[in-house]
């Protein structure tokens, strides 16, 4: 089977080949598509994902037959992008997106039985940092229904595509006059919601009130 390019051959300008950038990116959000066939058909899920070290870890359900399929080492392509701005330009040609996308190729490993807690517990911290230290340990139960699956993060099977810049606007639009510039578009955590049947005595953890009430460093993200 012939490996995909990892070459962007739309605007190959805007590729980049640095890891710390790729890095960057997948740090600055939790989700992930993820592309395979089955059935002899393509088929694409949306799934939580961090980048531990230089490892793309997922994890779900045993009974998930496309968890399986990739546990059994199906090929795999993995989609990641984050939205940055809005280019508003002076026509609707050159109006865009600022971006980063990431498409790694490759498939996935099932995470040993040793290590799987380490994994599925950095992963809940990944998400909501600080929060295994507020929880109960995973029992037999719940370990024994998840799958967790790695990908490496290796020199040749991801392709970086980033798009930073200003409008490109034709030197007549920009005679015209008309405004042209970015809108940025940035993720924020909203007050935390109690659960119905979560006691109104409970008081909010260090975990989430770190999300949603000061600056998080976990992924860049800013909460109101």
């Amino acid at each position: 089977m012939s490996r995909p390019s990892t070459r962007v051959s739309r605007l190959p300008e805007k590729q980049s080949t640095s890891r710390s950038r790729l890095d960057e990116l997948l740090d600055a959000t939790p989700l992930a598509t993820i592309a395979l066939v089955r059935d002899g058909h393509p088929v694409i899920f949306p799934v939580g994902f961090a980048r531990i070290d230089d490892e793309l870890v997922i994890h779900g359900s045993t009974g998930s037959p496309w968890m399986r399929q990739l546990a059994g080492g199906a090929a795999a392509a993995v989609s990641i992008t984050a939205l940055d701005g809005v280019l508003v330009a002076r026509s609707g040609f050159e109006s865009s997106f600022q971006f980063r996308s990431a498409v790694l190729f490759g498939t996935f490993e099932v995470v040993p039985e040793a290590d799987k807690v380490r994994y599925l517990e950095t992963l809940t911290d990944t998400f909501i940092p600080g929060r295994v230290a507020e929880l109960r340990p995973s029992n037999r139960k719940e370990l024994a229904a998840t799958l967790a699956l790695r990908m490496p993060i290796a020199t040749d099977n991801w392709s970086l595509k980033i798009g930073d810049g200003w409008p490109e606007d034709e030197d007549e639009d920009i005679a015209a006059g008309a405004w042209a510039g970015v809108v940025p578009l940035t993720t924020v955590y909203g007050e935390p919601q109690r659960a119905p049947d979560c006691d109104a005595q409970t008081p909010v953890p260090p975990s989430v009130t770190a999300m949603s009430g000061e600056l998080s460093n976990r992924r860049g993200r800013r909460p109101r």
